[in-house]
């Protein structure tokens, strides 16, 4: 077993575990657009970075759903540091799917108010899932990427209808930008916050290094929408 601390909190879980799998388990959400159970863990979205040190050594990101966990590792799922990385992160994706309801939904909940990058509009977010979900379950292959750098994407082998695929529609229905689309119709005005907490009842946030508390929903909350 493999003895850490994730949020002040000491823990032991299995060799192997990641580190979004050991925060996950004892309840502490970690926001992903790239993983799902089944597939194998790729980091694409960045969305799921953490906070990892140990006792008098510096601290850094990593995407916790390709970390193991490690002993004596010290993880902090909400610091401001990694609060602040995520921000900037959906923004990024906004700028690329600005209408993916998914999307929108993840910036509701961080208090993303605006996007300041070039707007991509509905551009794929590279995240990966078609690919995996058309190679480990489907057992296709019929999709992958192609190029590098700003000409990176993905299609089928010399862009030519795939023989191997079966039309199956695994590949959309995993898909974060495929998905429910937001109604909103603007997409040059990138965060349409029909779904925010405009008037949020928690202690402010930015006041405090971590998260004020991890309950998801938020009780308060709750208790407001039901007054």
């Amino acid at each position: 077993m493999i003895t850490l601390k994730i949020n002040d909190l000491e823990v032991q879980v299995e060799q192997g575990t990641t580190l979004l799998e050991a925060a996950r388990s004892l309840g502490f959400p970690i926001p992903t657009l790239c993983h799902m159970e089944g597939l194998s863990p790729y980091g694409a979205c960045r969305l799921c970075v953490v906070e990892i040190s140990r006792e008098n050594t510096g601290s850094r990101l990593v995407t916790s759903c390709t970390y193991p966990v490690e002993n004596d590792l010290i993880v902090k799922t909400a610091s401001e540091r990694v609060l602040k990385a995520r921000r900037i992160i959906i923004e990024l994706l906004l700028a690329s799917s600005p209408q993916s309801k998914i999307i929108q939904d993840i910036a509701a909940e961080h208090g993303v108010r605006q996007q300041r990058f070039r707007q991509e509009y509905e551009d794929c977010i590279l995240c990966g899932l078609c690919v995996r979900m058309c190679k480990e379950q489907m057992v296709a292959e019929a999709i992958g990427f192609q190029g590098r750098g700003d000409n990176r994407k993905i299609g089928t082998p010399f862009d030519t209808p795939a023989d191997e695929c079966r039309l199956c529609g695994g590949c959309m229905y995993v898909c974060p930008a495929c998905q429910l689309r937001c109604t909103y119709t603007q997409p040059e005005k990138a965060i349409c916050g029909g779904c925010a907490n405009l008037q949020p009842p928690c202690v402010d946030k930015e006041k405090f290094d971590d998260m004020m508390c991890y309950m998801e929903p938020c009780v308060a909350c709750e208790i407001i929408k039901e007054k």
